[in-house]
């Protein structure tokens, strides 16, 4: 090679550093399809594909092996309302044996949005006490595959039931709206932080969609945790960036956050656990929860209070 060559290998390598996302390990959960291609036939391997649009798993295809996770019907609980309050540990755990999911199963989670389907999946593994180190999130999901491999339409076919156990809920991770109301509303506790991770609109309640009302908790913030993810490569953003979003929320306050059903707050709960903080919550069941007592508070506006609160 050349001394001319050479400049120009050493000119592409810096070209394609600059255009490369630079994650901290803080985010190394984070793989992406040439990782995956390379473990496809790992016997230990699981890889679950949940889609906003579910049918599309059959008539768009999906990565070859990959098994449905219907974000609805497995993910909530579906005997109480709303019907996405979080499943129960046996639900959840009858959910992942039917995957074939055990103890020393290697999980990767994939989805089309952003990942802030496949978040809440990560979400309630953690809440059950998995091993962690064994889940793996697919960068880009759909869109990051399509880019150089194919998807396939037949249905993975079912295979073995897996005898994962899972542990009790850590309490750590989950707060219900008595304790959103005592301590953001009624208290003003400073040491709280309550993140609604809805769009803007939303938030502000100028777009009702899904709910009775439109508005917020009284006391949240809104930080749009999609925000963390390039719209069209479905990637994360650089943790720079999505440290960024949450530059306003203190590392040493107890963290709570809420969306509409729960996903997008499981995105934030990642975001914010990449980015090191440690103390994060779940409002669970969200805006449509607090939404449908019809008798909490609620504040409309761009701001945490209205005229109501702020005194």
């Amino acid at each position: 090679m050349n001394f001319r060559h050479f400049g120009l290998v050493l000119i592409l390598a810096w070209l394609f550093a600059l255009a490369t996302p630079v994650r901290a390990a803080g985010a190394d959960f984070l793989v992406d399809a040439d990782w995956l291609a390379e473990r496809l036939k790992d016997p230990k391997l699981v890889l679950l594909e949940v889609r906003y649009h579910p049918h599309r798993h059959a008539t768009v295809g999906h990565i070859p092996g990959a098994v449905q996770v219907q974000r609805f019907a497995d993910l909530g609980d579906n005997d109480t309302l709303p019907i996405m309050r979080l499943p129960s540990r046996e639900a959840f755990q009858a959910t992942l044996r039917r995957w074939g999911v055990n103890d020393d199963s290697t999980l990767v989670v994939y989805d089309d949005s952003a990942t802030a389907l496949a978040s809440r999946i990560i979400f309630l593994l953690d809440l059950y006490g998995f091993d962690m180190r064994r889940v793996k999130l697919l960068d880009g999901g759909t869109v990051g595959w399509t880019g150089f491999n194919e998807l396939v339409k037949p249905a993975t076919p079912a295979g073995k039931p897996g005898k994962v156990m899972l542990q009790p809920a850590d309490p750590r991770r989950l707060v219900a709206w008595p304790e959103v109301y005592r301590r953001v509303v009624a208290e003003r506790d400073a040491k709280v932080v309550l993140i609604d991770a809805r769009p803007a609109d939303m938030y502000d309640g100028s777009r009702i969609q899904h709910s009775v009302q439109g508005g917020h908790v009284p006391g949240a913030i809104n930080i749009v945790s999609l925000q963390g993810a390039d719209s069209q490569s479905q990637q994360w953003k650089p943790l720079k960036e999505i440290a960024s979003l949450y530059r306003d929320v203190n590392k040493d306050a107890e963290v709570i956050v809420y969306c509409h059903d729960g996903f997008r707050s499981t995105l934030a709960w990642l975001q914010l656990k990449a980015l090191g903080y440690a103390n994060v919550r779940i409002y669970n069941g969200g805006w449509s929860d607090w939404d449908r007592t019809l008798t909490l508070p609620v504040v409309k506006g761009a701001k945490p209070f209205d005229a109501d609160y702020e005194l």
